[in-house]
């Protein structure tokens, strides 16, 4: 049985942990003001909020209903417009009404609810962060600049929030309805996990794979690691830093060890998915999946991490790069999955970037993505850890151009001289992201772009040329 909060409402329903919560509001609960758009987590109409118990404080966060497995929101708050609704319309629906926000008024419901949860955060209100909140929606009609009024009005309409009192405050000010003031309580009554099946499939986040094989996992109860707190947690000693597999996207940027040791890592995790798809989908879940593209995958190869595999308590470890082989053939046995990804913490003379290039800028797919670590002693290079994506039928970890890179003096011309190796390395294909020259061409200038950025007084574009 799973058993949650709808809106103001505990529910207990035997339905497969596998089913969608999208189908569920909408099928079992009538609760049609979360729309069915493109089912794979990109529009944003189906969005609800999930709120969940953090330190005895309800922490609220967006997601796509469309890929989140019903068994996701045991012992959770799920919020649906609905449930947003009071006899007038809230400040957020109001700002977007003054501000001609709406036309079809379908893909409305997804921007109130996903403004509405930058109105619970606790941080200080800013509009970066309005702006940051939608990053999950699409719109067709407005053209966005009604809908980024509306953003700025709700942000200075925040400016007297109490960071300590937030309910209260947004209840007083009727950006939500009274009977949020009482969730927490509800929810201790609650069992915060469902038992785990003893044949059901193993599940992550679901943001590929309800994409990908969605048919084969609606009707079923399944596993998700996102139950097992045992592998949820970011952990730093003895100079490690280990991340469990069921960490989400979003658990990895709100990280404070992690923020401390990659101060860009805002930006960098920025460019993958968008807010309510990084708030389900599992680091783990990203390395299994094994896409020559995927973003953290080129993230934790360049920091030339490892992996812990785990099956009935005994563990192996790997390093990452060796566990692709072929095209989605891995290093791992069927009843193995991934519980720890862990690193050396980088040093003081350590470098770390990340960059991404994709048709558009978030939530999308990447044409080529690189991440490189490099340590330096004076202007000598030390040690350096490539990755690239997109260019080859797994996720490289350029070894031949690494070696090349050490020892090395930074110097515009040994970039040059590197990149003629890379070349030799990579093999892409033409494909819908682009020819296999034009990713040749791309990633030569995000490897570039890793210098630039990270040593500007030494390496300028113009020195490359």
């Amino acid at each position: 049985m799973i058993e949650f909060i709808l809106n103001n409402k505990t529910i207990k329903t035997e339905k497969p942990s596998g089913s969608l919560l999208l189908d569920f509001v909408r099928y079992d609960k009538s609760l049609t003001g979360t729309k069915i758009g493109c089912r794979e987590g990109d529009c944003g109409a189906c969005t609800v909020l999930i709120g969940d118990l953090k330190n005895g404080q309800m922490d609220y966060k967006q997601v796509t209903s469309c890929l989140t497995p019903l068994g996701n929101v045991q012992g959770k708050h799920v919020v649906t417009i609905e449930g947003l609704n009071m006899e007038s319309l809230s400040p957020v629906q109001q700002y977007i009404v003054d501000e001609s926000g709406s036309q079809c008024g379908f893909c409305t419901t997804g921007f109130v609810v996903s403004l509405t949860q930058f109105c619970l955060t606790n941080s200080a209100p800013s509009y970066k962060d309005a702006i940051a909140s939608i990053d999950g929606n699409i719109c067709r009609c407005t053209g966005y600049k009604p809908i980024e009024r509306a953003a700025k009005h709700i942000t200075e309409s925040l400016s007297d929030k109490s960071e300590k009192e937030t309910l209260d405050w947004l209840i007083t000010q009727k950006f939500i309805p009274s009977y949020f003031k009482d969730i927490s309580t509800q929810l201790n009554k609650l069992i915060p996990v469902i038992k785990t099946e003893q044949n059901g499939k193993l599940v992550g986040g679901g943001t590929d794979l309800y994409v990908q094989k969605m048919d084969q996992l609606i009707d079923h109860d399944v596993n998700l690691i996102t139950q097992f707190p045992e592998i949820r947690f970011t952990k730093v000693k003895n100079g490690i830093c280990s991340l469990g597999a069921g960490n989400t996207a979003t658990d990895m940027l709100e990280s404070d060890e992690m923020q401390s040791m990659f101060p860009n890592l805002t930006d960098h995790i920025k460019l993958v998915a968008s807010s309510p798809i990084r708030n389900i989908a599992t680091l783990g879940g990203n390395l299994v999946n094994a896409s020559p593209i995927g973003d953290f995958t080129a993230f934790f190869l360049a920091l030339n991490a490892n992996i812990t595999l785990t099956e009935n308590g005994r563990d192996r470890t790997i390093r990452l790069k060796n566990f692709y082989k072929e095209y989605k053939d891995l290093d791992k046995s069927a009843g193995e999955i991934i519980s720890v990804i862990s690193f050396e913490i980088p040093n003081e003379n350590s470098h770390f970037n990340f960059e991404k290039v994709s048709k558009r800028i978030h939530l999308d797919i990447a044409s080529v993505n690189t991440a490189i670590q490099i340590s330096m002693a004076d202007n000598e290079i030390i040690e350096t850890h490539l990755s690239a994506g997109g260019v080859g039928p797994i996720p490289m970890y350029l070894n031949e151009t690494s070696a090349f890179l050490n020892g090395k003096e930074l110097s515009a011309q040994n970039m040059k001289s590197a990149n003629d190796v890379l070349q030799r390395e990579i093999s892409p294909i033409s494909d819908v992201r682009g020819s296999a020259d034009y990713k040749r061409l791309l990633l030569r200038q995000l490897f570039y772009a890793h210098f630039i950025k990270l040593f500007p007084t030494q390496i300028t574009l113009e020195s490359l040329r």
